[in-house]
């Protein structure tokens, strides 16, 4: 089969488009024939990264990097109950090895594709969905009309997070570049903040929930505008002690979520894209030859919605 094999962290150059094997199953596992790969921030900034590489892969070398997949079943092991050959699905890929033709996944991690989408808009879904999903269906405690103000609305966690807390019948708050405006209300905003012209803290304040995809003075100015016994959930590891101690003193919850790979949320997530309450957004389709300048477009950082590779 073919794979992007890495030899060694860097560029974009140093994903290697090459023949390799086609994985053998283990018990629990099925082998995906690959239609469709998400690309996420995430993803560039492992492959950059020699040390977040070897805390995946050991002393794998070379390495199949890609964490979002969709296709169909064609092989199956024992202790595989509930898919069969044939059948097509999407996963969440724990050790990840999906920028590949074919791909052995234990089912715990798969959903089934609802029949309704593409394997593009299920490849783009579980990485940035799901980073999105838990933190406000597991993390947060909303019930209809709380505020949340979630940054980043436009891009691929924060187009998913605007739809789960309309979907959840928060008042959402959503910042995003003024060009999104009109993107970002059709996902269910209630009020849209320019980044770029606005400062949010000088606009709202007294919200309930924050969903923080930035980081910085952007999670700072967040604890400004929480109201006492609110939450700020965020996606972005903190390095400043100093702003939990603000939190703290302003009776505010402030926590790092890190993703877990949980198949159950991505049957749950499924079910509603199923029911067209959530929809994934591609900005932007690729052939699998192109890997490079996916990557190149995800680290503009600048993209509304996702990246999707074809297979």
């Amino acid at each position: 089969m073919k794979a992007y094999l890495l030899y060694e962290a860097g560029g974009v150059d140093k994903l290697i488009l090459s023949e390799t094997q086609r994985p053998t199953l283990k018990s629990g596992e099925v082998l995906i024939r690959v239609k469709a790969i998400g690309i996420n921030p995430a993803d560039t900034i492992y492959r950059n990264s020699s040390k977040l590489i070897s805390y995946i892969f050991g002393e794998e070398q070379p390495v199949i990097m890609g964490w979002d997949i969709a296709g169909e079943v064609v092989e199956k092991s024992e202790n595989t109950a509930g898919f069969e050959v044939g059948d097509t699905v999407f996963a969440l890929l724990q050790n990840a090895r999906g920028y590949a033709e074919f791909v052995a996944v234990n089912v715990g991690l798969l959903a089934h594709k609802p029949g309704k989408i593409t394997f593009e808009e299920a490849a783009a879904a579980p990485m940035a969905g799901l980073t999105a999903w838990q933190p406000l269906v597991h993390g947060m405690n909303i019930k209809k009309g709380n505020k949340i103000l979630i940054h980043g609305a436009a891009g691929g966690v924060g187009h998913y997070a605007v739809q789960i807390a309309h979907y959840l019948d928060a008042e959402v708050i959503a910042t995003s570049s003024g060009k999104n405006h009109d993107f970002v209300m059709s996902l269910g905003a209630d009020k849209h903040i320019d980044y770029q012209t606005e400062h949010f803290w000088e606009v709202i304040s007294d919200v309930d929930f924050v969903l923080d995809t930035i980081g910085g003075e952007t999670l700072e100015h967040s604890i400004d505008v929480t109201k006492p016994g609110g939450t700020i959930i965020s996606i972005i590891p903190m390095t400043d002690e100093r702003l939990k101690s603000k939190a703290q003193a302003k009776n505010v919850k402030l926590s790092l979520w890190g993703l877990q790979f949980n198949g159950e949320d991505l049957r749950a997530f499924a079910d509603l894209m199923a029911k067209g309450i959530l929809k994934s957004y591609i900005a932007k389709t690729y052939p699998f030859t192109a890997m490079a300048e996916a990557h190149t477009q995800v680290e503009t950082r600048r993209t509304a919605g996702k990246i999707v590779l074809t297979v």
